[in-house]
């Protein structure tokens, strides 16, 4: 298994990068499961350049994960008292089930041991089941649901999920 580059992204064209990843991963992994009218919406709501510039401006931290030099994937978190909530970590579907996910997570483990940080904790939608299975094969737990209204119609129905460290 190659190693893989985890980089805080900081410059616009990182930003950029991660947009266009957004893009084409989620079209890829979330059409089947929230369809793609919910899709857009929440790409441009949530994933696009300026709704990432905006979340970094809140103390959102997000990481250009690449292989080489070439990115396959990005991930964000935001600490929250003593705990780390992973908002997205997500990787280009030719490089899934590859241990990478696994060395993000290490990774985050490391930085809250730094931090003193007890807890990282996720949502993830309750029909992605082979996110659900990676996540608990990582030590994650399933700890309760939620059910969000994200505007226009929209919810994301998920689990709470956490690992404790």
């Amino acid at each position: 298994m190659k190693r893989l580059q985890i980089e805080p992204a900081v410059t616009d064209a990182q930003i950029l990068t991660i947009a266009g990843l957004a893009k084409e991963i989620w079209q890829q992994h979330f059409t089947p499961i929230i369809g793609a009218e919910q899709v857009a919406y929440m790409l441009e709501r949530f994933q696009s350049y300026s709704a990432l510039k905006e979340q970094l401006g809140e103390g959102y931290e997000y990481f250009l994960l690449s292989l080489e030099g070439t990115p396959i994937g990005y991930s964000g978190i935001h600490q929250e008292d003593k705990t780390l909530f992973l908002s997205k970590i997500y990787i280009k579907e030719a490089h899934r089930g590859n241990g990478y996910s696994s060395q993000v997570i290490d990774f985050y483990s490391s930085l809250c041991r730094e931090r003193g940080l007890s807890l990282i904790w996720l949502t993830c939608n309750k029909n992605n089941t082979n996110s659900i299975g990676a996540y608990e094969h990582m030590g994650f737990r399933k700890t309760r649901t939620q059910v969000a209204d994200i505007g226009n119609g929209f919810v994301m129905d998920d689990y709470i999920m956490e690992k404790k460290l």
